[in-house]
């Protein structure tokens, strides 16, 4: 019981630090205590302390030798090469997946998934439950990890999405991406369908090639608000840690 406490607390931590640094609470490279934030978050300094260590194996960290962490600033470059990695290793698992097969019932429940999605799509964004759409990406992903039978694979992509602008939804988290990111929803759908019957019909190369251009969708929209509009450096929350 002790045990299952101790390890709630620490998501607990681990969740509310990391909501602070993204949502822009903690500025970047603001410091962060064991102290302040056990205080601010009400959770003893035990978890916080492992949380932060956490966060730091992220990368959403850094470690300061006075004592401490600093919340990170990142590069244009390294958002770019967090995308292209995820991507990468999503190719992989959707290749492995379709080379060794994959038993019916997962490929039942990922092809479920998709179905929900379909259900969700429209036109017209501002009509589509979008909380719902991004909970049933994220399921998604999470399904697609799995395929292959790699525990180290799915562990390395687990850690690969991690960071706010590497994960699936990064673009696709505020109220205003609704509107600004829509024209990547329909063509991000169709290769949530593709990707699932290239796996089932044992096209390894197929699926990889698609797994990895669907990460790219992350790129454009990147590129979208670097090039066209950076107002929503500010208004995404994925973002707020990017130097530009």
């Amino acid at each position: 019981m002790n045990e299952r406490k101790e390890t709630s607390q620490t998501l607990k931590a681990l969740m509310g630090i990391r909501n602070l640094v993204i949502g822009g609470e903690i500025a970047r490279g603001e410091r962060l205590s064991e102290v302040p934030l056990s205080e601010r978050l009400g959770i003893s300094r035990t978890p916080i302390r492992a949380a932060l260590a956490r966060l730091e194996q992220e990368g959403l960290l850094e470690r300061i030798p006075s004592g401490g962490f600093l919340a990170r600033g990142f590069s244009t470059d390294e958002v770019i090469d967090s995308i292209e990695i995820r991507g990468v290793l999503e190719g992989t698992a959707a290749r492995l997946a379709a080379e060794r097969g994959v038993e019916p019932r997962k490929l039942i429940e990922i092809s479920k998934v998709v179905e929900a999605l379909d259900e969700i799509m429209c036109d017209d964004p501002r009509e589509m439950n979008f909380e719902r759409y991004v909970e049933l990406n994220a399921e998604f992903h999470r399904l697609l990890s799995m395929l292959a039978g790699s525990e180290t694979l799915r562990r390395e992509i687990e850690r690969a999405t991690s960071l706010p602008f590497a994960s699936p939804s990064a673009f696709l988290e505020s109220e205003e991406a609704i509107i600004v990111f829509r024209r990547s929803l329909i063509g991000g759908q169709e290769q949530h369908r593709a990707v699932v019957q290239a796996i089932e019909m044992r096209e390894g190369a197929r699926a990889e090639a698609i797994a990895r251009e669907h990460a790219r969708l992350a790129r454009q929209n990147l590129e979208y608000v670097l090039n066209t509009d950076k107002s929503l450096l500010t208004r995404i929350p994925a973002l707020t840690l990017v130097v530009t």
